[in-house]
């Protein structure tokens, strides 16, 4: 991984709380939630089943999107 991009990961792990203690960080995000692409700048779809108990989630009709800074900046930079 690119040092700027661990950088920047670092300060949003710096300013964000994580209800999941950044477990997509210690694995080196191999282990992420499911997210797509939508063609949105700060979200993603939240494609996990259990989305409605993630507080990063945001209920848009009869689907969810994912707003965790950490989660959208790595599918953005790593396409992960």
């Amino acid at each position: 991984m690119e040092e700027e991009v661990r950088k920047t990961i670092e300060e949003i792990m710096g300013r964000t709380q994580c209800p999941k203690n950044f477990k997509c960080a210690e694995s080196e995000f191999e282990v992420l939630c499911k997210a797509k692409d939508i063609g949105l700048d700060s979200y993603l779809e939240c494609l996990e089943d259990d989305a409605s108990r993630c507080e990063f989630a945001l209920p848009f009709g009869n689907a969810y999107f994912c707003r965790c800074p950490i989660r959208v900046y790595v599918f953005e930079k790593l396409r992960r």
